[in-house]
Order: structure tokens, then C-alpha cells, then sequence
């Protein structure tokens, strides 16, 4: 069950991804990747191989570039937040922050050095690129984290709002 519910996020983050692409453009931020970095520290280095390749692989079979080249960059920055999430203590906003940051950078060094190497794409400004992405993926991370943290709290403070009213219904 744990797993589907990991498919469902990431394959829901690449949607809105897509989504989002429309809007705002490409290259701002990357909701695959923050999916990915996120099932890493929930769930450990295995989840965020698995949830990094399954992101890249459809973000490239999606986006028509070459294949696995995505996928490399997503498995790596999941593997290794994974790694750090269970040998460091990453409850805190600032550290969690830098953890996107770093999955970003790794991902996407490995995506823009790979294309530049193999000739396929040439970047005018690759450093800032990667420093702009990592910077929006590390917010969009931090923020998804306090919802998720949120929603436990949330749902009983709404279950004992249903209640009060039903007793004051029927009183």
C-alpha cells in the first residue's frame, strides 16, 4: 500500500509538473524531483532509488529527450537524500531546505553535465540555472513538508469540529 501510495505521488507531482510548465515555464522548479527527495527522507535510500528512476524515466519518455538521462540524475539525488535522511536527523526547516538544495544539485549536475558531454543541449548560464532550480525546489520542499507534517493535526482538529456540531445538533 505504501508503495502505490509513492507511485501515486510521484507520477501526481509529474502531472502537475507538466501542469505547471504551461504557466510558468521550464527550468523554475522540478516537482519530480522534490517528489522523489521527499520519498527518500520519508521512507528511506531504497524508496528514493526506486521513486527516482520511475520520475526520470517517465519525465524522459514524456519529454522526448534521451532515455535514462533524467532518470540517472533523480536515482542518484534520491539514493543519497535517502542516505543522509537516515543518518541524519533532518526534522528541522533549515535542514531540510539544504537537503532539497542538495538533492537538486546533484540531479541536475549530473542532467546538464551529461547533455553538454554528450553534446545534445549547451547551457549559457549552467550554474545559475542549477542554483535557481535548487533554490525553488527547496521551498517547494520545505512547504510540502509542513503540509505533510499539517495534515495529521488537521484532520483530527476537523474531526472534533464534526463532533461538537453533531452533539449540538442533537442536543
Amino acid at each position: 500500500m505504501i508503495a502505490l501510495r509513492m507511485v501515486a505521488f510521484v507520477l501526481g507531482a509529474l502531472v502537475l509538473q507538466s501542469a505547471l510548465v504551461r504557466v510558468v515555464g521550464d527550468g523554475a522548479v522540478d516537482l519530480g524531483l522534490v517528489a522523489v527527495v521527499s520519498v527518500a527522507l520519508l521512507h528511506g535510500r531504497v524508496a528514493g532509488l526506486l521513486a527516482g528512476t520511475l520520475a526520470g524515466l517517465v519525465q524522459d519518455a514524456l519529454g522526448g529527450g534521451v532515455l535514462g538521462m533524467s532518470g540517472l540524475g533523480k536515482s542518484v539525488a534520491g539514493y543519497l537524500t535517502g542516505v543522509l535522511g537516515t543518518q541524519f536527523i533532518v526534522t528541522q526547516t533549515v535542514s531540510r531546505f539544504l537537503v532539497f538544495l542538495a538533492g537538486t544539485v546533484v540531479s541536475r549536475t549530473l542532467f546538464v553535465g551529461l547533455s553538454v558531454l554528450l553534446g545534445l543541449r549547451r547551457y549559457d548560464r549552467p550554474v545559475l540555472d542549477v542554483a535557481v532550480q535548487g533554490m525553488g525546489n527547496a521551498v517547494i520542499g520545505v512547504l510540502l513538508f509542513q503540509l505533510i507534517e499539517f495534515l495529521p493535526g488537521a484532520r483530527e482538529w476537523w474531526r472534533t469540529v464534526l463532533e461538537r456540531r453533531r452533539k449540538r445538533r442533537f442536543h
